[in-house]
């Protein structure tokens, strides 16, 4: 089969509905190469770059509530920056560029479920209300 790793995607076909920041971005820890005391970063096996995490909550209505809080990794050198937070608004609406998932089977569930990773996190676009994607064109 040609389809081998990461499949690129869109922002909206993982959130059609936006997404929330609901948590900080941390650096994600290499399980393998750290020790009692000593940290290690995660590096994306690809491309080498540092991998990082935060958690959004996706704005689609129909989820369970177990459902909507998902991990998203970043590839980036530096720890990236979260946009500013919207006034009037309880969290802060966030985009994803450079998005891939890859499918595997979760070993808890024995369900397939998806790794999301992305290359960069950035507001949410002029002219785009946050959590109306479709509404964009």
């Amino acid at each position: 089969m040609a389809l081998q790793g990461p499949i690129p995607v869109t922002f909206d076909m993982v959130f059609p509905h936006g997404c929330y920041l609901v948590g900080e971005v941390e650096a994600v820890k290499d399980f393998d190469a750290s020790t009692n005391g000593r940290f290690v970063q995660a590096r994306d096996k690809q491309t080498g770059e540092l991998v990082w995490q935060v958690a959004v909550m996706d704005a689609d209505p129909t989820l369970k509530p177990s459902q909507k809080t998902v991990a998203v990794k970043i590839l980036a050198a530096v720890q990236p920056v979260p946009p500013a937070p919207v006034p009037g608004v309880p969290f802060t609406p966030v985009e994803f560029d450079g998005v891939t998932v890859t499918p595997y089977v979760n070993s808890n569930t024995n369900r397939l479920a998806y790794s999301i990773r992305v290359r960069e996190m950035r507001a949410v676009r002029t002219g785009k209300a946050a959590g109306s994607a479709k509404d964009a064109a």
